[in-house]
């Protein structure tokens, strides 16, 4: 039985450097930064949490809801329903009737793309104000 341990090299000569780098001990460091990071991920939910209303749903109705429309023009002036407001008491006077009913007709609010904001917005803010809950912002084609 015979053991190579170095080269047949005159004696007294340096032996020579080993020129590959031991992977094992790096590999087992990986592998277990590799396990610690997995261990320490938290689980994953692929799930909305939503609050889903209670109860009986009201019933349906085949009735069109009345919808009441203010016409914003490019220069400020609010129309109700076609019909010019000639101030803000009128425009809030409308409005208080609107709020005041048990069932509120939907306000759509049509601002001209060339009003000043702080006009919708005073509209807006007065619906708010109000107490009117059924507003929304529509689409103007016959302004713009």
């Amino acid at each position: 039985m015979g053991m190579n341990v170095g080269s047949g090299s005159a004696k007294g000569a340096d032996p020579e450097p080993m020129m590959e780098m031991n992977m094992t001990p790096l590999i087992d460091v990986l592998l277990v930064l590799i396990i610690m990071m997995i261990i320490t991920i938290p689980k994953q939910n692929h799930s909305v949490n939503l609050n889903m209303p209670v109860g009986n749903p009201p019933p349906l109705t085949n009735e069109k809801p009345v919808v009441v429309t203010i016409d914003v023009d490019f220069d400020g002036t609010i129309l109700w329903d076609g019909q010019v407001v000639s101030n803000r008491a009128e425009l809030e006077a409308k409005m208080n009737g609107v709020a005041a009913m048990p069932n509120q007709p939907e306000v759509h609010l049509r601002p001209n793309k060339l009003v000043e904001y702080k006009v919708v917005a005073g509209v807006m803010a007065t619906a708010q104000r109000l107490g009117v809950t059924k507003i929304g912002m529509v689409g103007n084609e016959q302004f713009q």
